[in-house]
């Protein structure tokens, strides 16, 4: 490769640093507007000097690199999204400047040095997309229900946990207030509730329509105890389980795994990393704890490491131990494209299957 280009990615600009590999011409250090004209003023550059041959760009992943990929990939462009986990020299650096940054970027790239991340699919970006913002519009009826909730009590009437679920719970709660002020307020705040609720459902809907016909997410539900929301977070946020050759990689990329600390012979293990997507461990987690809820079959080996541990660890420790060991049996089965049998005794089963 002979032009390495480092870009300093931000919202209004971007700096660009071009090496050339050969040294037959001095670094070019420029700036760009992140608009439609900078990015075709920059790409012309690039063009003029290389004619978009043997030259790689490298951009740390922000808000707007995907679309930075994508203008790029128009004009014939090769870039590299550069893994900010693992590559902590700009991070750590003292001077810290957008120059510096880019040109950092450059030099290790040129000796190919850089630590690569890839884009999730459309697909899988559109399913985190809806998740994220159910989760806003949850949290915002949740925030409504205790502000309900604190209204009944400052005069003087006590509400049960879940009495606002019901249309007639509602009511209820309607009937039981004297003051006009009061009721105005809390059925104000009823009507807002059940606008989020039936926004909720809209995109609950989206989202089945987007999964119909994803053999992924028919797989994840056929685990005992795992439904359909948590089976489409899983598979928005593992996008391609191809990207993990193991399930050890997988139980890593979900932060599911304890810190190392080895020297000499003693080895000491700490608490799980809580590294990579907090919605993916999260849904593991999910996964776990709604195995544990359902009557599967007594023999189970997750149900019975989980006994065990939670007899000598707490159930804490044992939910988490169990969706560590979840990430190997949805390695295996969404590898092999199979649904969870439990009565499988063939190699795969059992080896997913198995309790340390």
């Amino acid at each position: 490769m002979r032009f390495s280009v480092g870009v300093d990615l931000h919202k209004h600009q971007m700096t660009v640093h071009i090496k050339d590999g050969k040294n037959l011409m001095p670094d070019l250090c420029s700036k760009f507007r992140t608009t439609n004209d900078g990015y075709d003023e920059f790409t012309g550059l690039l063009t003029s000097i290389s004619e978009n041959k043997d030259c790689q760009i490298a951009v740390e992943s922000t808000g707007n690199t995907r679309y930075f990929v994508k203008k790029m990939q128009e004009k014939g462009l090769s870039v590299k999204i550069v893994n900010t986990m693992k590559f902590k020299v700009i991070n750590e650096s003292i001077n810290k400047t957008d120059k510096h940054d880019a040109n950092t970027l450059s030099e290790f790239l040129q000796k190919d040095m850089i630590p690569e991340v890839k884009l999730c699919s459309k697909e899988s970006k559109d399913l985190r997309a809806i998740l994220k913002h159910r989760k806003t519009l949850k949290s915002a009826t949740v925030s409504l229900k205790n502000q309900i909730h604190c209204t009944m009590l400052e005069n003087g009437i006590e509400t049960r946990n879940g009495q606002l679920n019901s249309i007639r719970g509602r009511e209820k709660i309607i009937e039981q207030i004297d003051d006009p002020v009061t009721k105005t307020i809390v059925s104000n705040i009823i009507k807002s509730i059940e606008i989020l609720e039936e926004e909720i459902k809209k995109l609950e809907e989206e989202l089945r329509l987007m999964s119909e016909g994803d053999n992924a997410v028919k797989i994840l539900q056929s685990i005992p105890g795992t439904g359909f929301l948590t089976a489409v977070k899983v598979r928005a946020y593992l996008d391609d389980i191809k990207r993990f050759s193991s399930y050890e990689k997988l139980s890593s990329y979900c932060g599911l795994v304890p810190w190392v600390q080895s020297s000499d012979t003693k080895s000491y293990y700490g608490q799980i990393t809580k590294r990579g997507p907090q919605e993916l461990r999260t849904a593991f987690i999910q996964m776990a704890i709604g195995m544990m809820r359902v009557k599967i079959e007594k023999n189970n080996r997750y149900m019975l490491s989980y006994q065990i541990m939670k007899r000598n660890k707490g159930s804490g420790k044992a939910i988490v131990a169990t969706a560590r060991k979840l990430t190997k049996l949805v390695w295996t089965l969404l590898t092999e494209e199979k649904n969870y049998d439990p009565f499988k005794s063939n190699k795969i089963y059992k080896s997913a299957y198995y309790v340390a």
